[in-house]
């Protein structure tokens, strides 16, 4: 039985990792699940300790912040107003429900959207747009980054009982 409970860890780190960059799927979130399930499901190993646990926690609450926060973030070092800011972080969840194309598209849409309502012109709103588009992706870089050190974590605290 202990044989299927460190295929369960390894799956879920393995989707977790796939997660970090396709939409819809929590990839941080299923990293952290695999290690508080092996813990739970074979509690007489130990592993992963509660240091390890609480490591886990703080990165994938920092993923998703930087996730999160990465759109908005561009679009203001571009020039982007708060409506545009508000617009980028409106499109990025309204893209989630479109795929890859949309974890792209959404931000880009909303802080063009969001210049044009705020009054910007077409090429204002444009580069504010790029902004956003520039700080999604260096989101998602750094997310899929923090998921690969989420997983070196897990690993390492299985292997050496940390």
């Amino acid at each position: 039985m202990q044989d299927y409970y460190w295929i369960l860890t390894f799956l879920l780190a393995t989707v977790g990792l796939l997660g970090s960059v396709l939409p819809l799927l929590p990839g941080p979130a299923l990293i952290f699940a695999a290690g508080v399930l092996h813990r739970i499901l074979h509690p007489d190993a130990g592993v992963p300790g509660w240091g390890a646990l609480s490591v886990l926690a703080l990165l994938m609450t920092l993923a998703y912040a930087v996730d999160f926060l990465s759109g908005a973030a561009g679009a203001k070092y571009f020039g982007a107003s708060r409506w545009g800011a508000v617009g980028g972080v409106l499109g990025a969840v309204v893209g989630l429900f479109f795929g890859l194309p949309g974890l792209f598209l959404g931000p880009l849409i909303g802080a063009l959207a969001g210049e044009l309502l705020g009054g910007k012109g077409i090429l204002p709103a444009g580069q504010s747009s790029l902004g956003t588009l520039l700080g999604t992706t260096a989101g998602l870089l750094a997310k899929f980054f923090v998921a690969v050190l989420m997983t070196f974590v897990l690993l390492t605290s299985l292997a050496l009982k940390w």
